[in-house]
């Protein structure tokens, strides 16, 4: 049976390996002092197995390569499995230590007032729509009830308007439906600070003849039984006496960064602590 023409070279490089194997064979039966013979078959089958050899080590060599990169994918990927691991860790570690930080100031805080307080925590916010509130954990069953003031460690963020068992919902003071009474802390002038609905709030009802500037701090003047008094609620950002009418038009920023709210503290303002 004749080879067809493309296969020939194969076919006789398979017969030149396969003769040198037997000749390769043949010759390590042979005793060393067999002589010329032996020397013969070595001398054919030297070349032959460096022909073989060179390729074949070469194989080996890529194969290896192969094999260590293949290695050295499957640890960088071990690698950075881990890594991530230790990321988030590392992540979690620094949210419960910014955590712990805001509630030892709140616990601080808790510690100067003169009423009884609890801490919560914020679940929802809804500053986009008209009436800017927020909600925490804590209800009915916590002895939570509307009209309480909520605060943090920066100032005043509202009231209680709304509960629920486990849920309550406080109204901002950047709100317009919101009214407290204030005082601006340097000259004890007296008006009332409410909500523009914006980030805003307008200190209203301050005659032109008083001394209002930029920077003066407003604080609750406790003239109703919701909010004591002193508490922090902004400060001055603008005060304009152009404006026709009696009372100045002044502008307060809060002192609380309604963007960032977290943990809050709810005053419970008609428990007083035992002294």
């Amino acid at each position: 049976m004749s080879i067809p023409k493309k296969y020939r070279p194969i076919a006789i490089v398979v017969l030149v390996i396969v003769f040198s194997i037997i000749l390769l064979f043949l010759s390590t039966k042979m005793p060393s002092d067999t002589g010329y013979p032996r020397r013969f078959i070595l001398d054919v089958v030297a070349p032959i197995e460096r022909l073989i050899r060179i390729p074949l080590d070469e194989t080996i060599t890529v194969w290896n390569r192969y094999l260590f990169l293949v290695g050295l994918g499957e640890e960088n990927r071990r690698l950075k499995r881990e890594n991530d691991h230790l990321k988030n860790q590392l992540l979690l570690h620094q949210e419960g230590y910014l955590e712990g930080l805001r509630l030892q100031k709140l616990l601080t805080m808790k510690d100067q007032s003169d009423y009884v307080s609890m801490t919560a925590r914020v679940i929802g916010m809804d500053q986009k729509s008209l009436i800017k509130t927020i909600l925490i954990n804590k209800g009915t069953t916590h002895g939570i009830r509307n009209g309480l003031p909520v605060v943090n460690e920066q100032g005043v963020l509202g009231r209680i308007i709304e509960t629920s068992w486990h849920v309550s919902r406080v109204l901002l003071i950047s709100d317009g439906n919101s009214n407290i009474d204030a005082l601006v802390q340097g000259t004890r002038v007296q008006g009332m600070l409410q909500g523009s609905g914006a980030m805003r709030c307008m200190l209203k009802y301050i005659a032109k003849t008083e001394e209002v500037k930029a920077g003066d701090l407003v604080v609750s003047s406790g003239m109703t039984e919701i909010f004591p008094k002193g508490l922090l609620l902004g400060t001055v950002i603008r005060a304009d006496k152009k404006d026709s009418g009696l009372f100045q038009r002044i502008e307060v920023a809060p002192a609380v960064d309604f963007t960032r709210l977290e943990e809050v503290m709810v005053l419970m303002v008609t428990e007083k602590k035992k002294k």
